[in-house]
């Protein structure tokens, strides 16, 4: 009967309590006034539901408290069809909170994240998770204006299979932040999200991933970051940069991924089982080690082209006594069972110099595999090597003797195994990678239902439209191209009356080279806009029918303001008489435009009042600058009054590649001589990381000018012919003596 009473009680208990608890409700929500009402009471358990459509300027807040058994939901009625767009984004706080399946696109943040782990200072979000996301392009359109596309605060939050994008603007894809003790010891998880191609950006601040800051650098995060895939995020040096301590980057794909996972500040982080596929892509780099306790395991490197900062393995020199901001001294780091295959460049003791001084010490590296197909030994040493102990590494080239006595020299036949991965042929050999290491599937990150397309539309990859010798022909063409297409354009003379602009990748050519003549009459023949990039071949192009006023230009960038990097090749062309008043240049770069190449080849210029290519608007000295890539092979300039090419990189920041310039098989005859032309040089190159020019006759012209300034350029002027011309002039800038450029093999006729 007792027994009776109580459960009665119990089960009288229970039905009150059911009673008294509040019931989760789900929310159909088809507009912003819909979602306001419901939002700011919310409980655990109620999901909201954003039907399918597109949301303009939509700041969305979830904030709630939900359980770890009812969290507070919000989602799309279909993944993929719900899209933000315009001045949108999304903030969650609270607890136990999940968000998935909506798309941000054609916008950017009106905020300083697009989806952000807080509503505002000291109102995070714990125990939460945003899944099956896409951000797509959304960019400010200034592409100066910092923003985070993810920004993660408070603790243990997840960020799982998302797709992320083309971010262009500056700032962090994704950062950990660690500037409250709120969001210190976080133990978030970022895991099985695919980050898509970040183009170069071209300055500083174009990392993938961040963890931390500098200024907290010495606290501890505790962030796993796990099977994720990184496809050509190029943003900048620094793909990851860690930057506190106690993390775990485990399993994660860099696939042809320019730049490296660097352990920027912070002890005892873990890099393990990583797998980086460089295909022999230049730049493409692996692990970059700096400060203490740091574990490098069990990752596999192949095909990687990088070099300096960027090589496949860095284990750099610290600054003594360094601010938290510099370099701290590798101490007690553990490099072990790594594979190195066809890895270019390993170099240790990164950076040495008056400051940074102090060698690695107390560390070791052991048990790691290096092969190099093409017997090119990789290793690189910078300074003093002697604490680090090598042991039981092996290697089919000889290394240098300073750490040879820990690397045992041997034939290796590599085979490639179910995982895709090299591996000795003899299974007695057991340095390198473990055989079970496994690799991520491109397919098992991001999501299902949003397309990984390619990083950019390759010329000539369309359709070709043939086009009559006729200016309203040609412009109708263009406004209708597709992506990829080719115009081609018959025999005759044309004289454009307006300025084409170019907001896709387009070819314009010429059906029979040479027999195609363009005038403009605006003060620009194309302007490149964004989404825009420009392949001329077998053109003829004169200025004969331009304005008659002075800073006129052929080709141009939009002026201001572009986000998106382009392209721009000219091939077996003709232009000539850019020549109706001064200062008439061929091509001129917008502000904060960027390049990822220029390239002209096989080209006749003639009659020129101005510069060839001027790429010289970043004058702030911030480490900013206009083009990746040029290269000028096989062209003849003539009575050119300006430079040829004017390059300007100023700033002391070393987190990027370029520019990196290549000149072959050039003639110059009468350039650079011209009185308004200030630099007196035919090419003027300031902080240029990489120049190689061989085999270019220069006659009298003015001279090659070249200023060194930070990331220990690369200079090479050989088997090239000055006649009635000086000699190049190189200057260092930031360090003294003499200059690093490799002048050798040239005649010089003054």
């Amino acid at each position: 009967m007792i027994n009776t009473l109580s459960k009665l009680g119990s089960l009288l208990l229970l039905l009150v309590l059911f009673a008294c608890s509040p019931q989760a409700n789900e929310y159909y929500i088809d507009s912003k006034d819909a979602f306001f009402k419901v939002a700011s009471d919310l409980k655990a358990g109620d999901t909201l539901i954003l039907k399918d459509g597109v949301y303009v300027d939509f700041e969305i807040l979830l904030r709630g408290n939900g359980t770890e058994n009812s969290p507070i939901t919000l989602k799309a009625e279909t993944p993929g069809k719900v899209i933000l767009s315009g001045q949108s984004n999304l903030r969650l706080a609270g607890q136990y909170l999940v968000a998935s399946g909506l798309v941000f696109k054609n916008g950017y943040t009106p905020s300083s994240s697009v989806i952000e782990f807080r509503e505002s200072r000291g109102k995070y979000a714990y125990h939460s998770r945003v899944s099956n996301m896409v951000i797509d392009n959304f960019n400010n359109p200034d592409k100066q204006e910092s923003d985070y596309w993810v920004a993660l605060y408070g603790k243990h939050n997840r960020f799982n299979h998302n797709h992320l994008v083309g971010k262009r603007n500056k700032g962090v894809t994704v950062a950990v932040r660690l500037n409250s003790e709120a969001s210190q010891e976080n133990y978030h998880r970022i895991d099985h999200n695919y980050f898509g191609y970040r183009p170069t950006f071209g300055s500083n601040g174009g990392e993938t991933l961040r963890i931390g800051t500098s200024h907290f650098s010495l606290t501890d995060s505790f962030t796993q970051v796990e099977n994720n895939y990184f496809e050509k995020t190029n943003g900048e040096v620094e793909i990851i940069s860690v930057k506190s301590g106690s993390n775990t980057i485990r399993g994660n794909v860099f696939y042809e991924a320019r730049g490296t996972l660097t352990m920027r500040h912070g002890n005892g982080n873990i890099i393990e089982n990583n797998v980086f596929l460089g295909n022999g892509i230049e730049h493409t780099g692996g692990i970059r080690v700096i400060n203490k306790d740091q574990t490098i395991r069990n990752n596999y490197l192949e095909g990687l082209g990088g070099y300096r900062f960027g090589s496949g393995l860095t284990v750099l020199n610290g600054v003594p006594n360094s601010p938290i901001n510099r370099y701290h001294q590798v101490d007690n780091a553990l490099i072990e069972n790594n594979s190195l295959i066809n890895v270019e460049h390993i170099h240790l003791g990164a950076g040495s110099d008056a400051e940074r001084s102090a060698v690695p010490i107390n560390s070791k590296m052991a048990h790691n595999l290096i092969y190099n197909e093409n017997n090119q030994q990789p290793f690189t040493l910078f300074d003093d090597m002697s604490g680090i102990v090598f042991e039981h590494n092996d290697s089919n080239v000889d290394v240098p003797s300073e750490i040879s006595a820990g690397f045992q020299t041997i034939e290796l036949s590599l085979v490639r195994a179910e995982n895709g991965l090299l591996y000795p042929s003899d299974t007695s050999i057991t340095s390198g990678v473990s055989r079970d290491l496994t690799i991520l599937n491109k397919n098992d990150t991001g999501v299902a239902w949003y397309p990984k397309t390619p990083a950019t539309v390759a010329f000539d990859s369309g359709k070709v439209r043939q086009v009559s010798a006729d200016a309203s022909a040609l412009l109708e063409a263009i406004e209708n191209a597709g992506e990829g297409d080719v115009i081609e354009i018959a025999p005759g003379d044309i004289v454009i009356p307006k300025l084409a602009f170019i907001d896709k990748t387009l070819t314009i050519k010429a059906a029979q080279p040479g027999q195609t003549k363009i005038g403009f009459e605006r003060s620009a023949l194309f302007e490149i806009r964004d989404g825009g990039s420009l392949k001329l071949q077998g053109l003829h192009i004169t200025g004969e029918s331009s304005p008659d006023s002075h800073g006129n230009t052929a080709i141009r960038t939009k002026k201001w303001g572009m986000v998106n990097n382009y392209r721009f090749e000219m091939h077996d062309s003709v232009i000539e008489n850019l020549d109706v008043n001064h200062s008439f240049h061929f091509f001129s770069t917008g502000k904060g435009a960027f390049a990822d190449k220029i390239m002209l080849s096989n080209n006749t210029f003639t009659n020129v009042t101005g510069d060839i290519l001027q790429l010289n608007t970043e004058s702030e000295d911030l480490g900013i600058y206009n083009a990746e890539y040029i290269t000028l092979r096989g062209n003849t300039f003539t009575n050119i009054d300006g430079g040829i090419a004017k390059i300007y990189r100023g700033g002391t920041d070393e987190s990027t590649f370029g520019p990196l310039l290549l000149v072959e098989d050039n003639i110059l005859s009468d350039v650079g001589l011209g009185s308004r032309n200030k630099d007196l040089a035919s090419f003027y190159l300031h902080g240029v990381q990489r120049t190689h020019m061989s085999g270019n006759t220069f006659t009298s012209s003015a001279p090659l000018v070249v200023e060194h300034t930070v990331g220990e350029p690369s200079t090479t002027v050989i088997n090239n012919v000055f006649n009635q011309t000086q000699p190049p002039k190189v200057t260092e800038l930031r360090v003294k003596g003499p200059h690093t450029a490799e002048l050798r093999d040239n005649t010089i006729n003054e």
